[in-house]
């Protein structure tokens, strides 16, 4: 079954917080007991991005140690850990995907299951990470969803644009046209 990618992104986050308690399993055995205890549906980019969450939690954790000036990462709340730890892996390591849906789902799911300090947290961190991968040399390279979404926004404007001249012509052929049927004037 295919879930909306918010769906996914919550049943990946639930993984990949269980999986969090129990690190000697694996992915497998983590979404065995889910789907018997729960009854959760692992859809395909769910499962993707748990097992590269899971696989490269090392890692992502190094860049969140890297990013986190507050907390020591045995300090971050797990929740919030999670979310950075999932949210970390989707930016860097899934392509097509536009970050600012990765941070806000990332900010809802801690807003639901922690705290808004918490959120506000996690909000800052991705957001400081997000501009530090933009300013790499070569970084527009990496992001061809936002040359498609400005392109998009410029198709936008100029529809819009066109949709007012032509507003404001009908508008004059209106005024005209009433001027025509006007009745003469009475002197």
């Amino acid at each position: 079954m295919k879930l909306k990618r918010r769906e996914s992104r919550e049943t990946a986050f639930s993984l990949i917080f269980e999986w969090s308690f129990r690190e000697e399993e694996s992915l497998g055995d983590v979404i065995a007991q889910a789907e018997a205890g729960r009854g959760i549906v692992v859809d395909e980019f769910a499962y993707d991005l748990a097992e590269k969450t899971i696989g490269n939690c090392g890692q992502l954790d190094k860049s969140i140690e890297k990013y986190s000036t507050k907390w020591k990462l045995n300090r971050i709340p797990r929740v919030t850990l999670t979310a950075l730890r999932m949210s970390f892996c989707e930016m860097s390591l899934f392509e097509g995907i536009p970050v600012g849906a990765t941070i806000n789902e990332a900010v809802e799911l801690v807003k639901k299951y922690a705290t808004e300090e918490d959120a506000s947290y996690l909000n800052g961190i991705l957001g400081q990470y997000n501009r530090d991968r933009d300013a790499r040399p070569g970084a527009e390279a990496d992001k061809p969803e936002a040359d498609t979404r400005k392109k998009e926004e410029q198709e936008q404007l100029e529809i819009l644009v066109m949709d007012q001249s032509i507003q404001a012509g009908e508008r004059t052929a209106v005024e005209d046209s009433l001027k025509e049927d006007a009745l003469p004037e009475v002197e």
